[in-house]
């Protein structure tokens, strides 16, 4: 067994990937790929140091069936102790009354919610997948889509207007389907909609019709953490969110909801759904949790909504059109038709990609192209919040992006931003200083 070595930072680390130098080197090349590229995938973000050490800690090797207290193994002293602090937390963060932790994906969380409150066939109200819902809102890709009947909602057509560009949730739509349909739950919650989502008006049409309403608070989680969303907690019967994005966790996901419903959701998390949890990162999800409880994430969260407004206005600037006219969460979804009728969301990912900037296709509501292809991009900015980056740097990076895109058939130009990116992101390494990244990158602390 390799022996211990200590970290830059003096704390005890295991050398443990020496014997798999394979390994070790594609996890050092990741490191140096998310440390000298631009992050602004929405959905993605930077861990912490606490975080990373929880989620290789060796919690990884316990069993642990069931729930604190009510295991189907021994030996969970322990673990029972770290879930119920991780539940805890997040309660105490979002303000719930009960909280189950050990979904370990955001659709696991979903279908957990489908599963306790509703029979199949039972008839959901989502948001569509083209105009910026979840694969798990209905998808007939997804097996919810097969296992009950979704009717979607989408957004209100485009406007001329500055004003009231349009573009943003149809309420009065959602309305006239909750009417027509009487679906038993109602769900609210997106992939790709850059403005805020007011739990309110779903809480009253979900009344009207005697339905349940459910929050997927994946993308926003840490802006609610942070209270700059506002908490659907208390006024949706169940939340659902993802701990990787916004608040900066590991990956993972949790269900929140109020004790009337916490046996219920329980028990179709497991033994629904899931065996065993994953205590390490349900450990690393109590770090996560303790780390958004403290002032410094407020601040954090409040930084990451006004870079995204400025980088929103200067990718205007470079003709880029903004789906609902801007921002006022983390993402920024952009239109490229306007910029160039020719260049599709696939081209242009592929493109900042060799130039060192990462992001994703996406879909625009009404989308005239396909999935696989797209009509735009969806960019966010919380890894590179997280960072240190502020609105100047967006600015940077918008520019960036506009001339990579404008001369994306030129190497030269590709090569030439490529080395502005990594002097870039050299002021603003992720982790530090380059002398401890080997253990990040690593699982060591």
């Amino acid at each position: 067994m390799p022996s211990r070595a200590a970290s830059p930072e003096g704390v005890p680390s295991q050398g443990w990937l020496e014997s798999d130098p394979e390994v070790a080197r594609l996890l050092d090349e990741e490191l140096e790929r998310q440390s000298t590229t631009l992050q602004l995938i929405a959905s993605e973000n930077f861990a912490s140091p606490a975080v990373l050490a929880a989620a290789g800690s060796v919690l990884t090797n316990k069993y642990s069936e069931g729930y604190p207290g009510r295991r189907y193994y021994g030996g969970n002293r322990v673990i029972d102790e770290v879930e119920d602090l991780a539940r805890a937390r997040a309660m105490a963060l979002f303000g719930a009354e009960h909280a189950n932790v050990q979904p370990h994906a955001g659709a696991s969380a979903n279908l957990a919610v489908y599963a306790a409150l509703l029979e199949p066939g039972d008839t959901v109200l989502a948001m569509r997948l083209d105009q910026g819902g979840h694969l798990t809102h209905g998808s007939p890709a997804s097996i919810t889509g097969r296992l009950w009947r979704f009717v979607a909602y989408g957004v209100t057509p485009p406007t001329s207007s500055s004003a009231s560009p349009g573009e943003v949730i149809d309420f009065d739509q959602v309305d006239a389907l909750a009417r027509a349909e009487r679906p038993k739950l109602i769900v609210a919650g997106s992939t790709a909609y850059s403005r805020q989502i007011d739990p309110k008006p779903f809480r009253e049409i979900a009344d009207s019709v005697g339905a349940k309403f459910l929050f997927d608070a994946a993308h926003p989680a840490g802006l609610i953490a942070g209270s700059v969303h506002p908490n659907p907690v208390g006024i949706a019967d169940v939340v659902t969110f993802t701990t990787h994005k916004t608040l900066r966790g590991p990956r993972g996901a949790a269900i929140l909801c109020g004790r009337e419903l916490a046996k219920d959701i329980d028990r179709a998390v497991f033994p629904g759904l899931q065996g065993g949890p994953l205590e390490h990162a349900i450990a690393a999800k109590a770090v996560a949790f303790r780390e958004a409880a403290q002032p410094a994430f407020a601040d954090y969260a409040a930084r990451v909504v006004e870079n995204a407004r400025a980088f929103a206005n200067a990718l205007a600037e470079e003709g880029f059109r903004l789906v609902s006219g801007g921002t006022d969460n983390h993402m920024v979804l952009i239109d490229l038709r306007p910029f160039d009728a020719e260049l599709t969301g696939k081209a242009a990912q592929e493109a900042l990609d060799r130039a060192g900037i990462t992001c994703n296709r996406n879909t625009i509501p009404d989308d005239p192209r396909s999935p696989f292809v797209t009509s735009g991009l969806r960019l966010g900015t919380p890894a590179e919040t997280t960072a240190g980056m502020g609105p100047e740097q967006m600015r940077t990076i918008a520019a960036l992006i506009g001339r990579t895109l404008r001369r994306r058939e030129d190497e030269a130009t590709l090569r030439a931003v490529r080395g502005e990116v990594r002097e870039l992101c050299a002021a603003f390494p992720p982790y530090g200083r380059p002398g401890a990244r080997a253990h990040l990158a690593r699982g060591t602390g």
